[in-house]
């Protein structure tokens, strides 16, 4: 049988009178006044929605965007495929590598210094040979996401501004991250609510029933905060 460390004994500590499921705003603070206890690092905070979708069937499958207002709290790395004039387009951007051939040939050797890939649609055949090793690591541009774009200047800023994907998995499930801990308390919020409405919004039209089944808010190393998921909406609404 495991034994309860220090640490998980103060995070019990912390949690006793607290009632969940509870707001966003209240489960920020909470979770901000236990690593400010426990942790000893920059934790990053994570959304966590369980969804009634059934992603067997093509049109309820999820996957889409949103730019955080307040960002990460991390420099993303963004490389651009792409020639001639929409390489210095992107370079022009903050792009921290753009070209074509000459990247694509150093991906090639197990080059993965970025975070993010976007390549305009002329180059997406030159990429083709590398789908198995960028797939797996999720980095493949993909029109869906706006990785596959013309309008490189404005891909590029929204991927340094803070702009997340999120995807529902086998299980109908949504894990992003919201920011770091050390964010003020009203800009993790607001990031919170931007993910949420955009979840809301992506909802797909055959799904029936329940669409947010459950919803929960945690950091790198500290517990799971459950949240009202019949009340996501309407908080949603106030906070955006």
């Amino acid at each position: 049988m495991s034994k309860t460390t220090k640490k998980q004994k103060k995070i019990q500590e912390m949690l006793e009178g607290f009632e969940q499921p509870t707001s966003a705003v209240e489960a920020i603070k909470k979770l901000q006044e236990i690593s400010k206890e426990t942790a000893k690092f920059n934790e990053t905070v994570e959304c966590h929605f369980r969804l009634g979708i059934d992603v067997k069937h093509a049109d309820q499958q999820i996957r889409s965007t949103t730019v955080l207002p307040a960002g990460l709290g991390k420099e993303v790395r963004v490389c651009v495929i792409a020639k001639g004039p929409k390489a210095n387009e992107a370079k022009e951007a903050g792009a921290d590598e753009a070209g074509a051939e000459e990247i694509i040939e150093k991906i090639s050797g197990g080059w993965f210094e970025f975070d993010t890939l976007i390549a305009t649609p002329d180059c997406m055949g030159m990429l083709g040979k590398l789908g198995r090793v960028l797939g797996p690591k999720g980095l493949m541009p993909n029109p869906k996401t706006g990785t596959v774009t013309l309008d490189v200047a404005s891909a590029v800023k929204d991927a340094k501004a803070g702009k997340v994907e999120f995807r529902a998995d086998k299980q109908g499930m949504i894990h992003c991250p919201i920011g770091k801990i050390q964010f003020a308390s009203e800009d993790l919020v607001k990031n919170y609510a931007t993910l949420a409405d955009a979840i809301l919004r992506a909802k797909p039209a055959s799904a029936k029933g329940t669409y947010i089944k459950s919803l929960y808010l945690t950091t790198t190393m500290g517990p799971g905060i459950k949240l009202d998921a019949k009340n996501v909406a309407a908080e949603v609404k106030e906070l955006v």
